[in-house]
Formats: C-alpha cells, structure tokens, sequence
C-alpha cells in the first residue's frame, strides 16, 4: 500500500491538488453502476475521498510496527479500504489480493470467535497450552528446532530480498510493478500512478458493403462483454473476475494501434467471423451471417449521463462523440502483407467456412 501511495503523490499532480476522484469512477477501466452514482459527487467530496486514500496508504501501514492494537486497526483499515474499492469498480481481482495479507494482522486472540471452543477443537488446545507454566509445557522436539531455524532462515531471504524494493520505495525515480530479483518473491506494486482525466473508447465496427467509403454504408458495432460501447447498456459487475480484452481495449483506447498491433490482429479474426475471436464479445452482429467485408475503428469520447438529465431520461447510461478514427477500414486481402511480416497464421477466408 504505501508503494502504491507513494506513486501517486510522486505522479499525476492530481493526486496533489486533491482532484484525481473528480476522474476516477469515469475513466477507471471497467466501471460499475455504483461508480456512475458516486462521480456525481460534490467536489469536496472528491477532495474528503483523495485525502482519504493518502492516508490510508501513506499513514496507516505504519501502523503494523506500533502494537497489537493498531496492527489490529491497520488490518481492519486496509481490508475496509479494498472493499470500498471493489464495490466502486471491476479491478478485477487486484484488491481482493490485496485484502489477503491484511489479514496477517489479526492474532489468534482477535480472531477467536470464527472458532469453536469445544473439548478436542484447536482452539481448546491452544487455550490449555496458553494456560500451562513453562514447566508443564511439553518438551520441543527436534522438528521445532528444525522449523524455527527454516522460519527465521526464509525471514532473513525476504528481508535481503526486499532492500531493492526498500531503496526504490524512497527513490524519487520510483518504479511501480517491478521485481527485482529473478524469483519475483519480493516485487513493488502500485497502481494509478496517473488518473486520465477524460474517457475515451475504440469501437469497432464491420460492414457487408463492397465500398467501406460509400456514405449508405451500413456500419454495424461489435460488443464487448464489459467494456463501455452500447450507451444504454447498465456497467457491469464482474469483480473478481477479469475480462481481460476489456481491459486492454481500455489501454488501447489512449494509445493508437500502431502501439497495439494486436487490434489488428483481432480485426482480421473478426473479419473470418473466428470462433475464438468472437467467443470474447457480447454481440457479433455478423454471427450466422456472412463475415463483414470491412472493419473499421472508430474513437468516441465517452461520458456518464447526468442523473436524472435528458439522456439518463431515455435510459442512457453514456453520452458520446466521436473524435475521429481509430484506425482505417481494412479487409483480408489488404491484412494478408501485415499479418505475414509479422509471423501471424492467417485468419481462415470467409468463403472457406
């Protein structure tokens, strides 16, 4: 958390002048519906929101060094914080990994109560054991040797390991996401380092017309499972789980194709209507139909409805305008020369299917 904390206030000058959740539940990669509420937020809300996070991951994980009881409040802050942060968003299953070693914070004392205390259980076990002098306690044997010289060995690997990640932490050239060793036991790892201040989307589109240049051209729009398209379509909730071509439309977005070849690579499968291609979409308008003749990506700018305005009205959950195109209308024959320069099978032609 505090990597992550630190990335932030070293990052997007958002994050500074407290402004960076005016953005984030719009132009986060897969929002929910809640996330469409709480945009609509005033801007000290926003502001209370921002400071919030700072403290959480700058601030509380020095709790765990400061006794039981704020190593205690420091679990139960950080776990408080993740789910706030699943309930406003599809970050697929980052922060639920997240909550995992949060729980290494509660002892067995504040954790008793999931246990039974009956004769013969763990716990009532345990609860003799605590109870006995250092007299009555049962002898070591030597496995508990054997253990605790492999515990403390491990916590001296970790602890060696972890002084790359020690020094970037306080390096003012801090790098999010990295390991520093080849077994990656140790890593650092952040996440919105910068917040984008506007939504864009690439949606792609196929048409059966001989000419893709013909204004009567009817151009019909593929859609994914999560990802922003269809503007009266509720946003989804699929946290923990992860679309993962969602979310790289979502990088692609800001970025043009010739940084993601592989939009290329999926517009050529999409043009041989490939099975694997279009098992990863909600609706392919050429299903048992003929494969489109063209596609083409078309780049919208993209923005929640206001609630209770003109479009949320008529059921729409997104505005849009289009920017420009995100890349040309291309067809098999014209890929053929790409996909082979690049090594890449290609696509099955339509009139073998």
């Amino acid at each position: 958390m505090l990597g992550a904390g630190l990335i932030k206030v070293r990052g997007d000058k958002c994050w500074r002048d407290l402004t960076c959740m005016n953005y984030h539940y719009e132009t986060q990669p897969v929002p929910n519906p809640l996330a469409y509420y709480m945009h609509r937020n005033p801007d000290i809300f926003h502001q209370f929101e921002t400071l919030v996070n700072h403290f959480i991951e700058l601030v509380v994980p020095f709790f765990i060094f400061m006794g039981r009881r704020m190593c205690i409040i420091n679990g139960v802050l950080q776990i408080l914080f993740q789910v706030l942060l699943i309930l406003s968003g599809n970050l697929s299953f980052l922060n639920w990994l997240t909550i995992v070693p949060s729980i290494a914070c509660f002892d067995d004392a504040s954790l008793s109560f999931l246990f039974s205390f009956k004769d013969g259980s763990a716990k009532h076990q345990v609860s003799k054991l605590q109870r006995m002098s250092p007299g009555e306690r049962p002898t070591r044997s030597c496995g508990s040797y054997i253990r605790q010289t492999l515990h403390i060995s491990l916590g001296l690997l970790i602890a060696y390991l972890s002084v790359p990640v020690v020094l970037n932490l306080v390096s003012a050239r801090q790098v999010m996401n990295a390991s520093f060793n080849p077994l990656r036991i140790v890593n650092t790892y952040g996440a919105f380092g910068s917040v984008t201040k506007e939504r864009t989307e690439v949606i792609i589109q196929g048409t059966s017309s001989p000419d893709p240049n013909d204004p009567t051209a009817l151009w019909e729009e593929y859609e994914f499972n999560c990802k922003p398209g269809n503007l009266t379509r509720r946003p989804c909730v699929i946290t923990p789980y992860h679309y993962r071509l969602d979310w790289l439309m979502w990088f692609a977005a800001f970025q043009t194709y010739e940084q993601n070849e592989w939009v290329i690579h999926l517009a050529g499968k999409l043009l041989a209507n490939d099975p694997a291609a279009t098992s990863l979409l909600a609706f392919n308008p050429f299903q048992e139909k003929e494969p489109p003749r063209w596609i083409r990506g078309e780049h919208f700018r993209y923005k929640f409805s206001r609630i209770w305005g003109k479009h949320s009205s008529e059921g729409k959950w997104w505005i849009r305008k289009r920017m420009a195109p995100y890349f040309p209308p291309v067809n098999l024959e014209g890929l053929k020369k790409y996909f082979q320069s690049r090594s890449w099978p290609l696509p099955s032609s339509p009139s073998k299917h």
